[in-house]
């Protein structure tokens, strides 16, 4: 996988973002079925309300190096996440636009996908 084409599934809302879904009342992502990038006048609008990181999952390119999760070599959210909710395969795997291109599941696979529904990117 080309490092200019690996896209981070858990990335903050900024135009050019791909919308990945929408965080659901129990707290889950159900994701779009179609790319969809957002723009500025997407951005100004969600900003306007809650935090669009706790309503919204977006997905951008991965900077590696340049964001605070990376371990050196991989994204320390995933492993972090896999570790405390134990992944529950599913066939076939949730409907998601990024899949070719994830760094989560270039990491962990099909175990990536299990628990990626779970992850909200701003939950505090």
């Amino acid at each position: 996988m080309s490092s200019e084409r690996v896209m981070c599934p858990s990335a903050p809302c900024e135009p050019g973002a791909v919308l990945l879904g929408v965080v659901v009342a129990e707290g889950q992502v159900a994701y779009a079925r179609d790319r969809i990038v957002v723009d500025e006048e997407f951005v100004q609008i969600a900003r306007a309300g809650r935090s669009p990181e706790k309503r919204f999952r977006f997905s951008a390119p991965c900077v590696r190096g340049a964001c605070r999760q990376w371990t050196g070599s991989r994204c320390g959210v995933i492993d972090a996440v896999i570790e405390v909710i134990e992944p529950r395969e599913t066939a076939p795997l949730p409907p998601c636009s990024i899949r070719p291109q994830c760094r989560w599941f270039a990491q962990s696979g099909s175990s990536a996908c299990a628990v990626c529904p779970a992850v909200m990117t701003d939950n505090a």
